[in-house]
C-alpha cells in the first residue's frame, strides 16, 4: 500500500485562525452587523429605502466572496481527502465497515429528524409568523401533495442514478452524492494499481489537498466581515416584527440541535464508556473553527489532527470517515431542514397529516446526505424538500437571510457528529494507536 499523507497534515493552515480567536471576531460582527443593520432599517426614517437598499447589496459582497470560494474549492477538496482516505485504507477495511459506516449515518440522520419534528410540532414557531400575515407567496394554491412522489415509486431507478453517467455533469451541477460515489469507486480503483503507476496520483492528490487549503486559509480571513455584512443587510432588510418571530424559530432550531448533541454525548457515554465532558473539551477546537466558518468541508483538516491526537483515532478510521462524513453525515442540516419544513408549512397556515410528516422525514433524510458541506448548502437542498411536499418556497427569501446564522450553530454540531462516529468505528474497526489518545485520559 502507497504512504499517502494524510489531510491533517494541512492543518497548519487554519491552526492561527483558531489561535487568533476567530469565533470570536465572528460573535463581534455578529453584534456590531446587527446594530448597523438596525440603524439602516428604512423603519427607523434614519435612511431612505432606496438608500438601505444600495448599501444592503454592499454589505453582502464580503459574505458572497467567502461562499463563492468555499463552493469553488469544495469538489477538489472533498475529492482528494476521500481518495487519500481509501488509498490510506485497506480494501478489508472498506469491506467491513463502508456499508457499515453508511448505516451509521442514515440511522443517526433519522434520530436528528425526529428530534426536530418533535421539537417544532411542540413548540409551533411558524403559529407566530402567521398571526402577522404569514410569508409571501405567489402560487396560487396552498395545499400540500397527498399523493406518492416519483421518488418513492421508481425505487429501482432511483438507487441505479445514484451512479453518475457523467460525473462532469455531477461537477457542474452540485451533486455532491454522485461525486462522492464517483470518487469512492476511483479511490478503490487506484488501490488496485501497482504502486508505481499508482504513484504519481497519489503525489497529485497531494499537491490538490494542500492547493485547496491554501484558498480555504485565504478564504477564512474574510469570514468576520462576511458575518457582519450579512447581518446587517439582514435586518437592513426584514421588518422587526417578522424578525422577532424568526427569533423564536431560531431558538427552536438551536434547542433542537442541543438535543441532538446531548444524543452524541449519550453515544458516547454508553458505546464508548467514555466520559462526555472530556469529549467536549478535547473537540473544541473543530467545534469553534466550524461555528466560525459555517463550512464542514473546509474544517476537515482539524477535525483529523483532533481525531487521530486528542481522541486516539487511527488514522486509517478519521481519513476515511471525516471526508465522507463532511459530505453525506449531515445531522444538524437534516434537523435544520426538518424543522424549517414545518415551519413554514405553519408559517402558511398549512395542516400537515402523518402521511405528510412520514413523507418529509423521508424527503429529509435524502436529500441531507446529498447537501454540499458549505456555507448556505442546508437552503440550497431546502427548496427541493419543500417542493416535494407541496409548501410554497417563497418564504425561503427570509430563511436565507438568517441561515447564516444557523449555518454556524449546525456545522458545529454536524463536526460533532462526524468525530463521534470516529471514535464509534475505531473502537470497533481501528488499529492501536500511539499518539496521546483521549482514551487514555480517560
Amino acid at each position: 500500500m502507497l504512504e499517502i499523507r494524510p489531510l491533517n497534515n494541512l492543518s497548519v493552515h487554519l491552526e492561527r485562525l483558531i489561535k487568533g480567536r476567530l469565533w470570536l471576531k465572528v460573535i463581534i460582527g455578529l453584534v456590531l452587523g446587527a446594530g448597523l443593520g438596525v440603524l439602516l432599517n428604512p423603519s427607523t426614517g434614519l435612511v431612505s429605502e432606496e438608500l438601505s437598499l444600495g448599501l444592503a447589496n454592499w454589505l453582502d459582497l464580503p459574505g458572497q466572496i467567502f461562499m463563492r470560494l468555499v463552493q469553488m474549492i469544495m469538489i477538489p477538496l472533498i475529492f482528494a481527502s476521500i481518495i487519500s482516505g481509501i488509498v490510506g485504507n485497506t480494501t478489508e477495511n472498506l469491506k467491513t465497515f463502508g456499508w457499515r459506516l453508511l448505516l451509521y449515518f442514515i440511522f443517526t440522520t433519522a434520530i436528528s429528524i425526529i428530534i426536530g419534528l418533535l421539537v417544532t410540532l411542540i413548540m409551533k414557531p411558524g403559529q407566530y409568523i402567521f398571526k402577522l400575515g404569514g410569508f409571501p407567496n405567489t402560487s396560487l394554491e396552498q395545499s400540500v401533495s397527498t399523493e406518492t412522489p416519483i421518488l418513492m415509486e421508481n425505487i429501482p431507478t432511483t438507487i441505479s442514478n445514484l451512479i453518475p453517467n457523467n460525473p462532469l455533469e455531477s461537477i457542474l451541477m452540485g451533486e455532491m452524492l454522485g461525486v462522492v460515489i464517483f470518487t469512492i469507486i476511483i479511490g478503490v480503483a487506484i488501490t488496485q494499481l501497482h504502486n508505481e503507476t499508482a504513484r504519481p496520483i497519489i503525489r497529485f492528490t497531494e499537491a490538490i489537498q494542500k492547493i485547496c487549503m491554501i484558498v480555504v486559509s485565504w478564504a477564512m480571513i474574510l469570514v468576520p466581515y462576511a458575518v457582519f455584512g450579512l447581518m446587517a443587510a439582514l435586518l437592513s432588510r426584514t421588518g422587526i416584527d417578522i424578525f422577532l418571530g424568526l427569533g423564536y424559530y431560531i431558538v427552536v432550531v438551536i434547542i433542537g440541535l442541543m438535543l441532538l448533541m446531548i444524543f452524541y454525548l449519550v453515544l458516547v457515554l454508553l458505546v464508548l464508556k467514555k466520559n462526555p465532558f472530556k469529549f467536549l473539551q478535547a473537540i473544541r477546537e473543530p467545534q469553534l473553527l466550524a461555528f466560525s466558518t459555517a463550512s464542514s468541508a473546509a474544517v476537515m483538516p482539524i477535525s483529523m489532527k483532533t481525531a487521530d491526537e486528542k481522541l486516539g483515532v487511527s488514522s486509517n478510521i478519521s481519513d476515511f470517515v471525516i471526508p465522507v462524513g463532511a459530505t453525506i453525515n449531515m445531522d444538524g442540516t437534516a434537523l435544520f431542514q426538518c424543522v424549517t419544513t414545518i415551519f413554514m408549512a405553519q408559517a402558511y397556515g398549512i395542516e400537515l397529516s402523518l402521511l405528510n410528516l412520514i413523507l418529509i422525514t423521508f424527503t429529509v433524510v435524502a436529500a441531507s446526505i446529498g447537501t454540499p458541506a458549505i456555507p448556505g448548502g442546508g437552503v440550497i437542498i431546502l427548496a427541493s424538500v419543500l417542493q416535494s411536499t407541496g409548501i410554497p418556497i417563497d418564504g425561503l427569501i427570509v430563511i436565507i437571510g438568517i441561515d447564516r446564522i444557523l449555518g454556524m450553530f449546525r456545522t458545529a454540531v454536524n463536526v460533532t457528529g462526524d468525530l463521534t462516529a470516529c471514535m464509534i468505528f475505531n473502537k470497533f474497526y481501528g488499529t492501536i494507536s500511539n499518539t496521546k489518545a483521549f482514551a487514555d485520559k480517560t
